[in-house]
């Protein structure tokens, strides 16, 4: 569509529907996104005058609900798309470049004719050109494109910016270049391919599958290559209870080893039964084998092992009690992850820094507030960040209000599921 008749689309509330399926029906939401945007493609002739054709993509961040860290060992997860998203304009065009600029960041552009170069790349260009890569190698022509982007999905809050940048450069190309044949799951697995071996971050598949996917889903990683989604719908505001993140302010620097020794640890118990990952291995072998275990494996090893087995069984039950609308059985098992996380998994804080507990301090003042109301858990891989709580509606503001006060203005938010992932997005 023309810069000018979008524009004035979007002037028109001819996009409303859209909104109102992506972000809510509130007024002031239809007001704040109707804005966005309007900078957005504004922003983009700017940066691309040249470019006089135009469409808009979205993808969303995610929330992780249950399967703290079971992910990479090949279990099930539970979590769900959400209403903060990734916005990008985008023209395309046959020059064999991409070009990207994000709000509040450096343009960078990608010559396809190099994306094989691993070794001078970085960031997000290294993002982009992995996920180019990947296509190219599934025999996808990519011709290009111009891309101007802003996000909702504040990097370091929990809510997983990256996957929503590798899903939303995955969706747009293999919408146009790729006719969509790729769909959701393989995108999830292109962006992931991305981050492990262009970017360099041994991260597992839950991340993007859930931006990719949308809606809540519940995933069993058992076969990586061909990972099994099931997505559900459950209105939490309808059941009486919202969900609310908490920034807690804490930094991500220099935790990389804090998050690698979880997944070596507990492959470390795995490979005492000649398994690569604790999926398979037999629960009742494990625990009858610890004695032995403790002769080759470190007692936190065992203890995270520990929380694997019963966090994977806990996202399973977690689906279904809500599939069955039983949000007090939800919670229960909510609460019991989030002390799994703490005491077995121990990923509150960083044993390089134990004075620094912003994670703990959270969950020790949500649960001043909320009492016996709700639930809260850490949220995500830990050990600084975010932390998760399910608080009674009409409960919010008090409970917002306060974590603000502690934490600092605007570092609680209450966010809804999105049903959609990544998408183009229009006004039909």
């Amino acid at each position: 569509m023309n810069i000018r008749e979008i524009f004035q689309s979007i002037e028109n509330d001819e996009f409303s529907t859209a909104f109102k399926n992506l972000y809510g029906t509130a007024d002031e939401v239809q007001a704040y996104q109707k804005k966005r945007y309007l900078g957005a493609v504004k922003r983009f002739a700017e940066l691309y005058p040249e470019r006089r054709d135009v469409r808009i993509f979205s993808a969303s961040g995610r929330t992780e609900i249950g399967g703290n860290h079971t992910d990479h060992q090949h279990g099930c997860v539970l979590a769900a798309a959400v209403n903060l998203d990734v916005v990008a304009v985008v023209a395309f065009h046959e020059d064999g470049v991409i070009r990207v600029k994000s709000e509040g960041y450096d343009a960078f552009s990608v010559d396809l004719n190099s994306v094989f170069e691993r070794t001078d790349k970085t960031g997000a260009a290294a993002i982009v050109s992995g996920i180019a890569a990947r296509f190219i190698e599934l025999g996808v022509q990519i011709g290009g494109f111009d891309l101007y982007c802003t996000s909702d999905v504040a990097v370091g809050s929990g809510l997983s910016s990256s996957a929503a940048f590798e899903t939303l450069i995955g969706t747009i190309i293999d919408i146009n270049y790729n006719g969509g044949r790729a769909g959701a799951v393989e995108i999830a697995k292109i962006g992931q391919f991305a981050e492990n071996v262009y970017f360099g971050k041994n991260s597992g598949l839950m991340d993007q599958m859930v931006s990719s996917v949308g809606g809540l889903v519940f995933i069993d990683f058992a076969d990586t290559e061909k990972p099994v989604a099931e997505s559900f719908s459950c209105d939490f505001e309808r059941l009486g209870y919202c969900i609310c993140i908490t920034d807690t302010k804490s930094s991500h620097a220099d935790l990389t080893d804090d998050y690698s020794a979880i997944r070596s640890e507990m492959e470390s118990v795995a490979g005492q039964f000649g398994e690569q990952h604790l999926r398979f291995v037999n629960e009742s072998d494990f625990y009858r084998e610890i004695p032995k275990l403790r002769e080759s494996c470190s007692d936190r090893a065992i203890i995270r092992a520990a929380h694997f087995f019963e966090e994977n069984y806990r996202a399973k039950q977690e689906a279904k009690v809500l599939q069955n609308g039983d949000i007090i059985g939800f919670l229960e098992l909510v609460n019991e992850s989030g002390n799994s996380s703490a005491v077995l998994l121990q990923n509150l804080f960083s044993c390089s820094n134990p004075t620094k507990q912003a994670l703990t301090l959270g969950i020790m003042l949500s649960k001043k507030i909320l009492g016996n109301k709700g639930a809260v858990r850490v949220h995500g891989g830990g050990f600084a960040g975010t932390i998760q709580a399910f608080v009674p509606v009409d409960f919010a503001e008090k409970y917002i209000a306060e974590m603000n006060r502690v934490f600092g203005e605007g570092s609680c938010v209450r966010i809804k599921i999105r049903s959609v992932g990544g998408a183009e997005i229009t006004k039909e």
